[in-house]
């Protein structure tokens, strides 16, 4: 593989595709807390980045480490991020549902539950390491760097959205929320099966 535009082009295709998950979830994040700082929606956007960029990276190593652990790994990655997002979903779901009739102030997404919403929509970007398996490490490095960036862009974007929406629709954000992330867990469950 040389260092071309092509190069370029297509890590930055790969990160707009594997952060349409993380894009999901940060505009239910964003639902979830329409008052949400810039610097905590930087965080956010910087935990799914992170995890969007180490995947791909743990993937490439698998490969060209130990590739037959992996591939057993792989069959469950489906059911993962099913049980996760479910779990997550879920309990914003039963929280919008309980706090609807009530105007009290909705929790905000902790960091444990941020780390876990990073692992769900990114176990995904493992088998990326696959597609970048032929490239050496430093231009490995260098996809997953283009990966996250183009993941922190869009996950900004999604917060942005969820918060502008959240604040005009703040009693059905948190149901909204947990809706959209129980679809994400179905949505990965069944491409993965599939």
């Amino acid at each position: 593989m040389k260092w071309d535009l092509l190069f370029f082009f297509n890590s930055v295709l790969l990160g707009v595709g594997l952060a349409m998950d993380a894009f999901s979830v940060s505009l239910a994040n964003g639902l979830n807390e329409p008052a949400m700082k810039k610097k905590r929606m930087c965080g956010i956007a910087g935990i799914f980045a992170i995890f969007q960029a180490i995947m791909p990276m743990a993937g490439w190593i698998c490969i060209h480490s130990f590739l037959r652990y992996f591939k057993a790994f792989e069959a469950l990655v489906p059911w993962i991020s099913l049980i996760l997002l479910l779990l997550i979903g879920g309990k914003m779901l039963t929280e919008g549902v309980k706090n609807s009739s009530n105007e009290i102030e909705k929790p905000k997404a902790g960091i444990a539950a941020l780390m876990v919403q990073g692992v769900a929509t990114s176990i995904d970007a493992l088998s990326v390491g696959f597609t970048i398996a032929e490239y050496g490490l430093l231009m490995a490095l260098v996809c997953a760097l283009i990966i996250a960036l183009v993941t922190f862009l869009i996950c900004l974007s999604g917060l942005v959205i969820g918060k502008r929406f959240g604040t005009r629709f703040a009693n059905q954000a948190t149901i909204l929320g947990g809706i959209i992330l129980i679809v994400i867990g179905l949505e990965i469950f069944i491409k993965g099966i599939f």
